[in-house]
């Protein structure tokens, strides 16, 4: 892992507003985020993580502090940029797919691939992911296993500096879900990657290079794992 930032919050914090009632989803939180690191943020369901992650992800704009990508200072850019940089240096994995369901794997691929300037090869991503030989079939014909790796293969495809994974592998079963795991570390070794896990299930922290946790709405605790275990290893 490298110790160059990526990626910086600054006492960053996140209410929303539901009528008459103020909800601080995310209290004041400072984070650095390095380079090809891969970082599991985790908590219980309400503890702030997803709303971390839409955050780093330029999907949601805080309510106070500041994000630093780079040199470039997201709290302070406009819909035209913040557009720019979810399309060009984010990639999401989300835990339901999101597949458009009316095309192909290799469309749903290419069509992210049309996102950006200088995409990896459509063939290319989906041979990374052990699917080209089912790159035309629709989502409804392939499993949950196959349908997450059409969804990384979709995120990859745009090379992207950012690969956030909101719960990637809470709709799958025991197996499925560690070779899920195991093709995230492989991704990040190969395009030098900085991947976010966020997740509720501990055991997956144990793959991480540092591991984020979360309580009430703000950090409880940042630690680095000094050894950390290949997915294979990993009992939950």
């Amino acid at each position: 892992m490298s110790h160059e930032v990526l990626m910086s919050l600054k006492n960053i914090s996140k209410t929303y507003t539901m009528g008459e009632v103020k909800v601080e989803a995310l209290k004041a939180t400072f984070l650095d985020i390095y380079r090809e690191e891969l970082l599991v943020i985790l908590g219980p369901s309400g503890s702030g993580k997803s709303t971390l992650l839409n955050l780093i992800g330029g999907i949601d704009r805080p309510s106070g502090g500041q994000m630093l990508f780079g040199s470039q200072l997201l709290t302070k850019a406009g819909e035209k940029d913040l557009t720019r940089y979810r399309r060009q240096d984010v990639g999401f994995v989300f835990q339901f797919y999101n597949l458009i369901p009316d095309l192909t794997a290799a469309e749903n691929v290419a069509l992210a691939a049309e996102l950006v300037d200088n995409p990896l090869a459509v063939e290319d991503v989906l041979r990374d992911v052990e699917l080209w030989e089912r790159r035309g079939h629709f989502p409804s014909q392939l499993s949950g296993g196959e349908q997450q790796r059409v969804a990384i293969a979709r995120a990859i495809v745009k090379a992207p500096g950012l690969l956030l994974c909101d719960e990637p592998t809470g709709a799958l079963d025991y197996e499925t879900g560690k070779s899920v795991l195991r093709l995230l570390c492989d991704i990040r070794a190969k395009h030098a990657s900085t991947v976010i896990i966020v997740t509720h299930n501990t055991a997956i922290g144990a793959m991480a290079d540092r591991i984020v946790r979360m309580r009430s709405g703000q950090i409880a605790g940042i630690a680095v794992n000094e050894e950390p275990l290949p997915p294979e290893r990993i009992d939950w």
